[in-house]
């Protein structure tokens, strides 16, 4: 077909099969609450793929096969994803099961008072996740463990969640090894370390308002008593062999994340490290997870393969306890797995079709002042996270749907780069379908719905990259080469 005939999708039309997505996410999320994700949500992208094709192939003529590659591409780039996040699943189950977690959790309950512990626990995802350059990797090793602690102290899921989160994406966003904060960069043509600086003026009140809020929430959040606490502790040291020895994995693990080694060959290496540790540490756990008598090579190689890839409920004299180190492994993971693949698939589609680019334009339309083209960049950052259900796909399309609009407009490129990141990088995770959403939720264990009232760093980074444009603080036209 010659490109001439290929009709551009109109906007009332591309607007379609992202309606169906919200109402059958609406309607599923609505019926099954916290387990829409087990399939509800799935079929939801998938009814809204079929919808975009059958518009696509039936009113446009497109091919078929154009849909396929789009959708094979963005498979492409998810599949680093499925495998860091099975390998998520492993780490879950042997750093709980050779008792790394409870560790942590055991001095963590003696170190953090309840008064502290959420802004604290913000401060420390937000340090670590600033030198490993990943937020993922922050939630999955330290978050985790901070979510036991929190329940411990009785904070509900959506605090321990969003500080957690908070803090793990303020790192993310302005460290010099993150992924995205190069990826927003490069889009937009901005040296790395100008961006970063730049991004200050947005980020640090972002994060100073969550940790106001976070203080306010910790003096009256916590409803463990002090004798709570203690038959924690007390559980925590009669199931296992509490020892500082095994925090040698968590900070082998920080270091070779620091030396900037692949994410999947940094999580295989302290799946197997918690693995030694699981023998070496803790006999009596390899013998319940085995349900055997007697120690052996096979037991313990039973154990392991348990613990990395099936439920595993570990028996303590305390119930709490038993629900907060209670893992599902890689299997765990699955729903997730196939949740991304579904996203990804309606991403294709959508953007194959050209649907997703008639769409965006309604936010070049809006682009007129310097704080309405801000608005629109912010906007589009977040639009794309909810149309592709992937934030690299949301930095890309932003930053190149945007970046002629800025040099018309005389503005900086590195006004560009930090919209990107204000918007595409700290949103994805609030939503339920997206990647990032997706995977912070199965990590923690808390539906997305249920801790993104709590990101504040999250929610309020977007508007504080309008106010900043709207007071016209640091905002400069390009000939004027202001630093």
């Amino acid at each position: 077909m010659k490109n001439s005939q290929i009709k551009t999708p109109t906007l009332a039309v591309a607007i379609i099969p992202l309606t169906v997505l919200v109402i059958f996410l609406a309607l599923t999320i609505h019926l099954f609450g916290g387990d829409a994700i087990a399939g509800g949500s799935q079929l939801s992208l998938l009814a809204a793929s079929a919808v975009c094709t059958a518009l696509a192939i039936g009113i446009y003529r497109t091919k078929w096969q154009t849909l396929e590659d789009a959708i094979v591409t963005n498979m492409r780039s998810a599949t680093p994803a499925i495998i860091i996040l099975l390998l998520i699943g492993a780490i879950a189950g042997t750093w709980m099961a050779s008792g790394i977690i409870p560790t942590l959790i055991y001095y963590g309950l003696k170190i953090l008072h309840p008064s502290i512990f959420l802004p604290a626990s913000c401060v420390i995802c937000a340090v670590i996740s600033l030198l490993t350059g990943s937020s993922w990797t922050t939630i999955a090793t330290i978050g985790v463990a901070l979510m036991g602690i929190g329940r411990a102290l009785g904070f509900s899921d959506g605090w321990i969640a969003g500080a957690i989160i908070s803090g793990a994406y303020f790192g993310d966003k302005i460290s010099l090894m993150s992924d995205t904060t190069v990826l927003a960069s490069s889009t937009a043509e901005v040296p790395l370390f100008t961006h970063i600086k730049y991004m200050l003026f947005t980020t640090t009140p972002s994060l100073i308002i969550a940790l106001v809020v976070f203080v306010i929430a910790g003096l009256s959040g916590s409803t463990t008593s002090l004798a709570d606490t203690l038959a924690i502790e007390q559980s925590l040291q009669n199931t296992f062999n509490i020892s500082a020895w095994l925090l040698i994995v968590p900070l082998v693990t920080g270091i070779l994340i620091a030396r900037k080694l692949p994410a999947i060959i940094t999580l295989f290496a302290s799946a197997f490290m918690a693995a030694i540790a699981m023998v070496v540490a803790q006999p009596d756990i390899i013998l319940q997870i085995a349900q055997a008598d007697a120690s052996s090579f096979l037991t313990s190689f039973k154990a392991i393969i348990s613990a990395a890839t099936t439920s595993t409920s570990i028996q303590t004299d305390n119930d709490l306890l038993n629900t907060l180190i209670a893992t599902r492994g890689m299997g765990g993971m699955m729903d997730t797995v196939w949740l991304i693949i579904c996203a990804m698939s309606f991403g294709g589609v959508m953007y194959g079709s050209g649907m997703l680019s008639a769409l965006s334009q309604i936010f070049l339309r809006m682009a007129r002042r310097t704080v309405s083209v801000v608005g629109s960049t912010v906007g589009s950052g977040l639009f794309f996270n909810l149309a592709t259900g992937d934030q690299y796909i949301s930095i890309i399309l932003t930053g190149n749907l945007f970046r002629q609009l800025y040099s018309e407009r005389d503005l900086e490129p590195r006004l560009l780069s930090r919209s990107v990141e204000d918007s595409a990088t700290v949103t994805s995770v609030l939503i339920p379908w997206n990647s990032c959403g997706m995977t912070q939720s199965t990590v923690l264990g808390v539906a997305t719905m249920t801790y993104m009232p709590y990101c504040i760093f999250n929610i309020v980074s977007p508007i504080m990259s309008i106010v900043v444009a709207a007071l016209g603080w640091k905002i400069y036209k390009r000939s004027q080469n202001h630093e």
